[in-house]
């Protein structure tokens, strides 16, 4: 058996989990969030802990039992604390500005760049060339993140454009004659 599916997920107070025959719904002070449930994988609520049991001997099942724990785990987790990504402009003359749902950006382009937020899912920005993302489901998050910086993703030259706050840029050397 997997790893990670060995794990049961503890359902914090104030967490409400849900279990049908095709869904997973996770509903707390965070938002409310759902996951079809796999046929693979049997739940089990005993006692305010999640448990994931393979519902045979297959790798597959093995793999999805492993896989739906940390989603679900992921879904906890979001509900009660929530996620969040911050990304860097580096570059003269960019800068970013949250108004609403709403997010414009100048990143050298002939025109701003605006995008819209979806539901869900909050942004700001502290300064300038600061952008934090907010949310409570986890690949909605690093998806708007990645959208982001994929505007102008960092050049390997000067290392200017968009990247995430932890992220390392090597630097190239220039050509020479």
């Amino acid at each position: 058996m997997s790893r990670v599916g060995k794990m049961p997920v503890t359902i914090p107070a104030g967490v409400d989990v849900s279990i049908k025959d095709d869904q997973i719904s996770v509903k707390g002070t965070g938002g409310q969030l759902a996951i079809a449930a796999n046929a693979l994988v049997k739940v089990n609520n005993e006692g305010g802990k999640l448990s994931f049991v393979p519902a045979n001997d297959s790798r597959e099942a093995n793999a999805m039992s492993g896989t739906l724990r940390q989603l679900v785990n992921n879904m906890v987790t979001g509900v009660t604390k929530g996620f969040e990504k911050k990304l860097n402009l580096i570059g003269v003359g960019y800068k970013a500005q949250a108004t609403g749902a709403k997010l414009n950006l100048a990143v050298g382009y002939s025109h701003p760049v605006n995008i819209d937020m979806p539901a869900g899912i909050t942004v700001a920005t502290p300064g300038p060339t600061e952008i934090v993302i907010k949310g409570a489901d986890r690949q909605r998050v690093g998806q708007i993140a990645a959208e982001i910086r994929a505007v102008r993703p960092p050049e390997p030259y000067k290392g200017k454009g968009i990247r995430y706050a932890d992220e390392k840029i090597t630097i190239k050397e220039t050509k020479k004659k």
